[in-house]
């Protein structure tokens, strides 16, 4: 029998449980060791932003996916957009609905909240995420351009 999967909200109350699982599924995403300092002050600053939402997808023991969402309002929307920032599926859970069930949430939210629209943006290297994205209901519309500094 596959065990249960639950999505909450982070909770203060337990936040460095929470911030030690965030921090090293964003370290296995990128394939490095980030600072953990400047990690969790931006973790702690982005919680505590009301136009953001955290949610965790665990099962009985611990976390197995989290995703990060962020709102504001684009003027070339006319309105409030959302732009998910993180999406991690441990490996041992990918394939098994909990991505699905993370993005209900945010859909559920962006409904709750009038949102214009979602977007997400994800690595070339990660060529497999367009797929997923498209399954998951994304539509591939732009490109996006950066300058690393």
């Amino acid at each position: 029998m596959e065990p249960e999967i639950r999505i909450r909200k982070i909770k203060i109350k337990i936040k460095n449980q929470d911030l030690n699982f965030i921090y090293k599924s964003i370290c296995e995403l990128e394939k490095e060791i980030l600072d953990f300092e400047v990690f969790e002050t931006i973790f702690n600053e982005n919680i505590s932003n009301p136009k953001n939402l955290y949610l965790i997808a665990e099962n009985e023991n611990e976390g197995v996916g989290f995703i990060s969402f962020h709102t504001q309002n684009l003027l070339h929307h006319c309105g409030l957009v959302g732009e998910i920032q993180e999406f991690f599926v441990h490996q041992n859970y990918r394939g098994q609905g909990v991505g699905r069930l993370l993005i209900n949430e945010i859909l559920n939210f962006a409904e709750q909240n009038n949102l214009k629209s979602i977007e997400v943006t994800t690595n070339k290297k990660r060529v497999e995420n367009v797929a997923i994205y498209k399954n998951l209901g994304f539509a591939l519309s732009h490109n996006k351009f950066t300058i690393y500094r």
